[in-house]
């Protein structure tokens, strides 16, 4: 690998922790946020809460989420870290995904019919984003090998077999 495209490697670091910061943070505050959203609150008061909500949802947790996980798919390959632990994190970063879409139905739902929908208490969604948050934490920081888990050998080494397609070669 060319040294400039090593160099790059801390920027993309930077860049994802900024990000991912963002984000989690971002998806804590959202059910917070949403549990302001009362019906018994003055429809001024619910307005800004509906437009903070929003703004925060599109322009600053969702684009950091977007950014994360592109800095952390290039990281992925400039690092070329095909280890187990890695694919257990991006288990964990699909979950954080869902919770992310659930908060921005959440968002949806609650803007359009506040009368009829009562978002869920704030526990269950801070859970949702919790629980990956600090599952991803974990892995990122112990590593762990899993070599208490015993993978099959036709897992462990490549095959030889041909795609189904041709490769281009460079």
């Amino acid at each position: 690998m060319p040294d400039w495209i090593v160099a790059t490697i801390p920027i993309f670091k930077i860049v994802h922790i900024a990000a991912l910061t963002l984000w989690c943070g971002g998806l804590l505050a959202m059910p917070l946020m949403l549990a302001h959203s009362d019906r018994s609150v003055m429809m001024d008061d619910y307005r800004l809460i509906r437009r903070a909500t929003h703004l925060t949802y599109t322009l600053c947790v969702t684009p950091a989420a977007v950014i994360a996980v592109i800095a952390g798919t290039w990281l992925i390959f400039l690092r070329e870290a095909f280890v187990p632990w890695m694919f257990a994190k991006l288990v964990f970063v699909s979950l954080l995904v869902v919770a992310h879409v659930w908060t921005g139905n959440m968002l949806v739902r609650t803007a359009e019919d506040p009368a009829r929908y009562d978002p869920p208490r704030a526990v269950l969604p801070l859970a949702a984003v919790l629980v990956p948050v600090i599952v991803i934490l974990t892995l990122v920081l112990a590593k762990p090998g899993f070599h208490w888990i015993d993978f099959p050998q036709w897992m462990l080494e490549p095959r030889g077999g041909q795609l189904p397609f041709d490769v281009p070669s460079r």
